[in-house]
C-alpha cells in the first residue's frame, strides 16, 4: 500500500477572539492524499478550504487531531522547517510572494534562506524558470510582468525549493483568461511530468476536470469526495452548496434529462462531440 504524503486525522480548527471560539472552521476532517495525486478542493465561501490548506504546511496547527506530512507530525516544532520545504504554498495574490527586483533574484530568495551554495542556486533557478516557461524573463522586473506571469513566478520560487507537494490557494482568482490558461498549464505539467503532488483550491469548476479527485467541502467538513465524473454526474446537488456544474457536464446532464443517453463520464467538449457525432 502507498503511504500518503499528507494525512489529516480528525483535524479540527477554531478561529478565536480574545481566547473565545468564534467559529469552528474545520470539523473532524480525516483525509489522505497520495504522492503524485492531483486533488482539487471546492466549496462555498467559508467552507474551510483555505484553512485546511494552511494546515498542510504547518502555517496553522490543529486545535484537535493531527496532520502528518510525509510522516512528519506538524504539531512538533522541530518538524516544521522540513515540512515547509516539502510542501510549498502558493497564495491567490502573487504580489504577496514577490520580494526581489528581478525575476531570477526572486526565485533565488527562498534558496538563499535555505543556505544552499550559490552554484546550486543558479542551477535550480534556471531549472525552475525553464519549467514554468519564463527563462527569457530572468532579468525582468517582477512588477512589469502580467498577472499570469507573476503567478508563474511565484510557483517557480516554490518549485526551486524542490517540494514534494504544491498547495495552491485559488491561484487563478485574480487572473484574466490568458493568465488562467498559463497557470493551469504549468500546474498540470508539474503534476503529470514532474510528479509533484498538487492540492488545488478553486472556485472555477472547469479547473477541476483534470483532477484525479475532487473534495467538496461544506461548513468545515468533507461533504463529498470522488472523481470529476462522480462529482459532476448530476447525482450531487451542487446548487445547495452554492456551486454550479461546469458547462459541458451541465449540458450533458440536461440532454440526459431529455432522454438522450449521454454517458455519465462526459466532461469535455471533445467527449460530448464524439458522442453526438
Amino acid at each position: 500500500m502507498i503511504s500518503p504524503i499528507i494525512e489529516t486525522i480528525q483535524l479540527s480548527y477554531d478561529y478565536t477572539l480574545d481566547g473565545e471560539k468564534v467559529i469552528r472552521a474545520l470539523d473532524n476532517i480525516s483525509l489522505e492524499i497520495t504522492e503524485g495525486e492531483y486533488v482539487c478542493l471546492i466549496g462555498p465561501n467559508g467552507s474551510g478550504k483555505s484553512t485546511l490548506a494552511r494546515h498542510l504546511n504547518a502555517l496553522l496547527l490543529p486545535a484537535a487531531g493531527d496532520v502528518y506530512v510525509d510522516g512528519l507530525l506538524t504539531g512538533k516544532e522541530e518538524n516544521r522547517w522540513e515540512i515547509r520545504r516539502r510542501v510549498g504554498l502558493v497564495f491567490q495574490n502573487p504580489d504577496n510572494q514577490i520580494v526581489a527586483t528581478t525575476v531570477e533574484e526572486d526565485v533565488a530568495f527562498g534558496l538563499e534562506n535555505m543556505g544552499i551554495d550559490p552554484p546550486l542556486i543558479r542551477q535550480r533557478v534556471a531549472e525552475a524558470l525553464e519549467l514554468v516557461g519564463m527563462s527569457s524573463l530572468a532579468q525582468h522586473a517582477p512588477h512589469l510582468l502580467s498577472g499570469g506571469q507573476k503567478q508563474r513566478l511565484a510557483i517557480a520560487g516554490i518549485i526551486a525549493m524542490r517540494p514534494r507537494c504544491l498547495v495552491l490557494d485559488e491561484p487563478t482568482a485574480m487572473l484574466d483568461p490568458r493568465g488562467r490558461r498559463e497557470v493551469l498549464s504549468t500546474i498540470r505539467m508539474l503534476n503529470r511530468q514532474e510528479k509533484v503532488t498538487v492540492v488545488h483550491i478553486t472556485h472555477f469548476m472547469e479547473e477541476t476536470l483534470d483532477a484525479d479527485r475532487i473534495i467538496v467541502m461544506d461548513r468545515g467538513q468533507i461533504a463529498y469526495s470522488g472523481t470529476p465524473e462522480e462529482v459532476f454526474s448530476g447525482e450531487i446537488d451542487l446548487g445547495s452548496l452554492e456551486m454550479d456544474m461546469p458547462a459541458i457536464p451541465a449540458l450533458a446532464s440536461a440532454l440526459r434529462e431529455k432522454g438522450m443517453p449521454v454517458p455519465q463520464n462526459t466532461l469535455t467538449v471533445d467527449q460530448l462531440v464524439e458522442y453526438l457525432c
